[in-house]
C-alpha cells in the first residue's frame, strides 16, 4: 500500500491509493518469514534434543548385562559335571543349567532381588520354590559380584567341599503363578509351582524324588535332593 497526498482548496487531505500490486511490499513480509523460520528451527532442535534424551535414558539392552560362565568339576566318580551359569548383574539373577550323565538338563534360577530359588527339573511338570538362606546368598554372590570372573572356571576335585541338602515338597500348597515375578514365570511357563522347605532327610520310609548337583566358584558343590512330604 502506498500513501498518497491529495491537494484541495482548503487543506491537504490524506488519501489512499494503490499501484495495483499487493497490499504489502516484500520488505514488510520479510520479518514474518524470518519469524516462522526461526520457530521451525527451534522446534526441530527441541525434537532432536528430546529424541537424544529418550535414547540415552532408555535402559541398556539386557544382553549387555549377561555373562555366561562355565563351571567344571569332577564328581566323586571322576566324571566331569557339565554345567553353566548365566549371570545377569542388572537384574540380580543367576541361572544355572545342569546337565546330568543321562543328558537331562535341569535349570536353577537364583532371584537374589526377591530372595527366591526356583528349580526346574527336566522331565517334570512342576517347578519348585525355596526361600534363599544366608548360605545361598554367599554362594551366588561369588558369581554375581565378581567383576573379573573368567568365562570358564575349573574347580579342583580334591579341594571342593561337597554337601547334600534335602528339600521336602509341600504338594498340597500349589502356588498361583500370577503372584510370582516375571523371571520365575518365564522360566516355568505352563508348569505348576510348589513350595519346598529344608528338611533333615526323607527317612527310610520315603524315597528321594530327584537330585540336582550345583557347583559354585567358591569350591562348594551342593547336591539338592527333593522328596514329597506327607500330606
Amino acid at each position: 500500500m502506498v500513501r498518497c497526498w491529495q491537494r484541495s482548496e482548503s487543506h491537504l487531505e490524506e488519501a489512499q491509493c494503490t499501484d495495483g500490486g499487493p497490499d504489502a511490499s516484500p520488505r514488510s513480509l520479510f520479518p514474518h518469514k524470518a519469524f516462522w523460520v526461526s520457530v521451525s528451527a527451534s522446534l526441530l532442535l527441541v525434537v532432536v534434543a528430546l529424541g537424544l534424551t529418550g535414547y540415552l535414558g532408555l535402559p541398556r539392552p539386557r544382553t549387555e548385562s549377561l555373562q555366561i560362565v562355565r563351571i567344571t568339576v569332577p564328581d566323586q566318580a571322576g566324571v566331569q559335571l557339565n554345567q553353566s551359569a548365566v549371570v545377569d548383574q542388572q537384574n540380580d539373577l543367576v541361572t544355572y543349567s545342569v546337565t546330568s550323565q543321562e543328558n537331562q538338563t535341569s535349570t536353577v534360577l537364583f532371584d537374589i532381588k526377591h530372595g527366591l530359588i526356583c528349580y526346574k527339573p527336566d522331565g517334570q511338570e512342576s517347578c519348585f520354590l525355596q526361600k534363599m538362606e544366608q548360605s545361598d546368598y554367599d554362594n551366588v554372590n561369588s558369581l554375581l559380584h565378581e567383576s573379573n570372573l573368567k568365562s570358564q572356571i575349573q574347580l579342583l576335585g580334591n579341594g571342593t567341599q561337597r554337601q547334600t541338602e534335602f528339600l521336602g515338597v509341600l504338594a498340597a500348597s500349589q502356588v498361583n503363578s500370577s503372584s510370582l515375578e516375571e523371571p520365575l514365570q518365564a522360566l516355568c511357563r505352563d508348569r505348576s509351582f510348589h513350595w519346598t522347605r529344608r528338611a533333615e532327610g526323607p527317612g527310610k520310609q520315603r524315597l528321594v524324588y530327584f537330585c540336582i548337583d550345583i557347583c559354585f566358584p567358591s569350591n562348594i558343590c551342593v547336591s539338592v535332593c527333593f522328596y514329597y512330604l506327607p500330606e
